[in-house]
């Protein structure tokens, strides 16, 4: 499917440009598409060039954490659900441990810690895959959990509020709670149907009820908190909950006599490797994306949407927040640039700034992560990641709209 809307990007640019310049006379328009090739494909690099320390700082940490039994203890407490979810998966497996951490970085907003446990998780599961270019049944399931984007605490986007000045910047923070949510139980529901995992399954039931409970306990602790005190307290929560596992990965490999940094070093160097190999499909991916929006693609996609839901009588406050919508899939520093403009031109405290941040919030990068996961283990036949990948996004942006309207409407 990738290699397929890769394609459309390109050919949709080159129509568009061909309508400009022959019908607009805006001969312009390839000079503006050429100038985006060579920025963004610099861009896309300079990306990568950002990711390889923090990349090789958490891989080194890892191989710290499984030198020193941490990890092999973190699957061990996860095996009575993982087991279900990833049958595949044996016990104790490493996997399971790199899985969990990933998980647990992305609900709590920290995207630079989640993309290398992301990748380490990929690596794990790919020596467990019989059919190296074909993903496992395993590697759908996490890559969906993952692209769902299950948040907790969404910080940075509390951040951005706060920077612009928003007069309650933590507002999102239960809009956002339910929408994620959304998309991550849909696309856990689709995998285990398609799986054919038993979802009335006492461990695995009793853990999805177990969780809304605490997201619902989570919601309720922040919304008694002082507004002035929610990012802050969360920022701190999470900061000092990164930090105590990393001095847990140290004292663990105290304990187990290993060479703390010897190991260390090992585990960086299969970083720096994994980032050489993302390379081509960050810049292949970020291309493409950047000559779609460029070309005013995505600007029709608005219209059209404007067009449809006006004809229909529906209110069309939120059609100025769809290009956000459309590119959090696709690239989420688009998306984001796009949410940071709704607050220049629109307020940050307007409807719009508000669905905007909300449907930021709700997923995930999907097709960028799908790339990057699976080109960092050279899997080509996705199967139907994408599919329920892209199907969790769309119940995940329909809940940010709707719970919007619900928040702030």
């Amino acid at each position: 499917m990738i290699n397929y809307l890769w394609f459309g990007f390109f050919l949709v640019a080159f129509l568009m440009a061909i309508f400009a310049s022959t019908v607009q006379g805006d001969t312009e328009i390839w000079s503006r598409l050429m100038s985006t090739l060579f920025s963004s494909s610099q861009r896309g690099f300079e990306i990568c060039l950002a990711l390889t320390g923090v990349l090789t700082f958490w891989l080194g940490l890892m191989k710290v954490g499984e030198a020193g039994g941490v990890v092999a203890k973190f699957s061990k407490l996860i095996n009575p659900l993982f087991s279900r979810l990833f049958p595949s998966i044996p016990a104790g497996h490493p996997a399971q441990g790199s899985i969990l951490m990933n998980v647990s970085a992305n609900m709590l907003g920290l995207d630079n810690a989640a993309t290398p446990m992301g990748l380490k998780a990929m690596k794990e599961l790919q020596e467990l895959n019989p059919k190296k270019d074909t993903a496992s049944d395993a590697m759908i399931m996490f890559l969906v959990l993952n692209t769902s984007g299950l948040t907790i605490i969404p910080i940075s986007i509390m951040m951005y509020r706060a920077q612009y000045h928003a007069a309650n910047p933590s507002d999102i923070f239960i809009p956002i709670l339910l929408a994620t949510s959304c998309a991550t139980l849909t696309g856990l529901i689709l995998c285990c149907i398609k799986q054919k995992i038993k979802l009335w399954d006492p461990v695995l039931l009793g853990t999805i009820l177990g969780g809304m409970g605490i997201l619902g306990g989570t919601a309720y602790f922040f919304s008694q908190l002082p507004q002035e005190k929610i990012a802050s307290y969360s920022t701190l929560f999470s900061n000092i909950l990164l930090f105590s596992v990393i001095l847990l990965f140290l004292i663990a490999g105290i304990r187990k006599k290993i060479p703390l940094f010897s190991t260390f070093v090992e585990g960086a160097k299969e970083g720096f490797q994994t980032v050489v190999t993302i390379i081509p499909y960050q810049i292949a991916l970020f291309v493409g994306i950047s000559l779609f929006r460029e070309c005013g693609a995505l600007g029709l996609i608005a219209d059209f949407f404007q067009w449809m839901f006006s004809s229909i009588g529906w209110d069309t406050r939120f059609v100025d927040a769809i290009p956000c919508a459309i590119l959090k899939p696709l690239n989420g520093g688009g998306a984001r640039a796009m949410m940071l403009s709704i607050y220049e031109t629109s307020g940050v405290d307007s409807f719009v700034g508000h669905v905007a941040a909300t449907i930021q919030g709700a997923t995930d990068t999907t097709m960028y992560i799908l790339a990057v996961y699976f080109g960092s283990v050279n899997v080509s036949k996705m199967r139907y990641a994408a599919a329920f990948g892209l199907t969790a996004d769309f119940a995940g942006i329909v809940a940010a709209i709707l719970v919007s309207y619900l928040f702030f409407g």
